[in-house]
Formats: C-alpha cells, structure tokens, sequence
C-alpha cells in the first residue's frame, strides 16, 4: 500500500473509531508494520494542520486519534450544545498532580501527602475521567491504584507521561527556593484575577 493510501486508510479508520487505537492493531488492521503506520501518521498529521483541516492528528503513548483543531473546538461545543466544563479547583489541580507524578497511588497516599480528605476530589477526577483504578495494592484491605488517562493526556496537551516537567529537589536549596518562587508566582497570579 502507497503512503498516501496508507495514510488516508489510516484517517478512515480513526475517524469511525471516534476514540484512540493502538499502532499495534492499526499495523495488523492494515497488514503492514508499526513504522509505517508511524510514517502515514506523520505525512496525515502534516496534511491536515498545512490544509488547516479542521481535524488534527494526535498521538498518545503507543496510540493515535483524531481530535478537534483547537481552532474550531468553540464552534463544535456550540453545534453541539454541549456545556464547557468548568476549570478545575486548586485541590483537583493537587490531586491530579500527585496522581500524574507518582502513579500508581492509593488515595491514602493522595491525602497524606495533601494532609486533608481527598475522597470527593479522588472521585470527582474519577467521574471526569482524569483518572481511573490502576488495581489493587497487595496490602491488607487491598486499597484501589489510581493512575492518570488518556482523557488527563489529551487535557493536557501531552503525548506522554514522560513530558511533565521535573519535579524540583526539594531536598536542595536549589529545589526549595525554586518551589517557593512558584508558589509566590503562582499566589502573584491568583490575586490580581
């Protein structure tokens, strides 16, 4: 198969799917190797933002999917009827923080590093799809793992985990300081909206 079918097979089958699917399947479905599917991926990907389709490409870990371009996103909602949904608190912010940077966690993990009851945030994020049971921890009571989403991915903006940034070393002067500085940046910010 050429790359301009591949490529337009490949945007026939995410565009039915409505959801992600894994290189994996798509190289089986299309009978040829992952690398390909990588290729088509790029050459569709590069199509449709030089077009300024109102689709865009995106991949997520080992998985791709078709999205709304940024662009349009207000005018689907619209069409659509459908409600934007709210920013997120400060405390759903913490939790999700804690769950992205150290997954997977109990919600017992999530509240002492907080220091306060996370039940309602745990699974409100769960509700919004944010998060999702990882399994169980081998420990007397068997808590629940939780660990982030694909939805917590595409939100935002990464194509891996692996794109957060670092955390700083709070067992450095460096670390502290710099965590203090974003604090005060951040706090600088909040005041004057």
């Amino acid at each position: 198969m050429e790359l301009n079918e591949l490529s337009a097979a490949l945007e026939a089958i995410l565009f039915a799917a409505g959801d992600s699917m894994e290189i994996e399947r798509l190289a089986l479905v299309l009978d040829t190797n992952s690398g390909r599917i990588e290729d088509a991926a790029l050459a569709l990907g590069s199509l449709l933002e030089e077009q300024n389709r109102g689709v865009r490409l995106i991949r997520l870990e080992s998985r791709l999917q078709l999205v709304t371009a940024p662009a349009y996103s207000d005018a689907v909602v619209r069409a659509l009827e459908k409600r934007k949904t709210g920013r997120l608190s400060p405390a759903a912010l913490e939790v999700l923080s804690i769950v992205a940077y150290h997954q997977p966690v109990t919600r017992s993990f999530i509240e002492k590093v907080r220091g306060v009851d996370s039940a309602y945030t745990v699974s409100f994020l769960t509700d919004r799809g944010f998060i999702e049971p990882k399994g169980k921890l081998e420990a007397p009571g068997r808590p629940t793992l939780f660990g982030t989403t694909e939805e917590f991915l595409r939100v935002m903006g990464l194509r891996s985990l692996d794109e957060l940034p670092p955390l700083p070393n709070i067992a450095e002067d460096e670390g502290r300081a710099a965590l203090r500085m974003a604090i005060e940046e951040k706090t600088e910010h909040s005041g004057e909206e």
